[in-house]
């Protein structure tokens, strides 16, 4: 098992009981925003002067953050999540993480090995910059840590991908721990960095897709040139953590925008032109 990421020493140097510890501020978390230190010995089922040292030790690592106001307390940082992340793949099958290859507002991608297969892994950011903004923006569900309103964003991505799977041109879900979702390579470029050889063919797939989606009652709700990806083969639209289900209250409002995006995109760069509404009556099956 080898990991090759910004945080690989990092994480070769972490110890079982290292981990146990950041279990435990992780536990206390849901609860407090700075774990009291004498809770973390309860949460991580260490001895006190275990969990000291432990803490020391997490501390020179950077993984977890530690306060004096109004009392001492711990509390886990992204380069700990993802080492909780990490340390649970790679027991289910990740062996490797190579370069770097994305970095959105709210998340960034590496590609990887899982059982002997190339993989994507998404980290999820959301919270991280603006933990007022996302929890203003988007249905998280909680106002919790900014690592739960990203382990929220990881889940309902994984959500969507297995309910899509088999029907929608979207990524297989592999695995999913916390803020991470590992899942297939999508075939082929993003839209946005090539010229398709035949406009109206790609755009009619993706319009299907969309259709597709919205038949099992998902709209992705923020489409673009930047999560279609388009191969000889076809298309497959990425990036679902922001989806909406067609229930929503603004369902009609995010699906004409996706629509709206898409139609935009290919009457700009190739002339293409369509009638908005026939389109949306067509993915609506009316």
């Amino acid at each position: 098992m080898f990991i090759l990421m910004f945080n690989s020493a990092v994480f070769k140097k972490l110890e079982k009981k290292d981990f146990r510890t950041l279990l435990g501020i992780e536990a206390g978390m849901k609860s407090y925003q700075w774990v009291p230190l004498e809770m973390i010995p309860a949460f991580s089922k260490l001895r006190d002067k275990e969990v000291l040292y432990r803490i020391d030790r997490l501390l020179e690592l950077e993984v977890i953050k530690k306060t004096i106001v109004p009392y001492e307390g711990c509390k886990i940082y992204f380069k700990g999540y993802d080492m909780l992340a990490l340390g649970m793949l790679t027991r289910r099958g990740l062996s490797a993480i190579g370069e770097r290859i994305g970095v959105g507002k709210e998340s960034v991608v590496y590609e990887g090995i899982y059982d002997d297969a190339p993989v994507i892994l998404k980290f999820h950011r959301a919270g991280q910059t603006s933990f007022k903004q996302v929890t203003r923006q988007r249905d998280t569900g909680t106002r919790d840590h900014w690592i739960f309103i990203a382990g929220r964003a990881a889940w309902r991505e994984h959500e969507a991908l297995v309910a899509l799977h088999d029907s929608v041109a979207a990524p297989r879900c592999v695995d999913y721990n916390r803020h991470v979702v590992v899942m297939s390579v999508a075939p082929g470029c993003e839209l946005s960095k090539t010229t398709v050889d035949d406009p109206e063919w790609f755009l009619d797939r993706i319009l299907e897709q969309v259709r597709k989606a919205y038949e099992f009652g998902f709209i992705h709700s923020d489409l673009s040139e930047y999560n279609v990806f388009v191969s000889p083969d076809g298309v497959e639209i990425i990036d679902w953590p922001g989806y909406v289900t067609t229930k929503h209250p603004q369902a009609d409002y995010l699906l004409n925008r996706d629509v709206k995006n898409i139609l935009t995109i290919f009457n700009r760069k190739y002339g293409a032109v369509r009638d908005h509404e026939k389109v949306v009556g067509y993915v609506k099956g009316l």
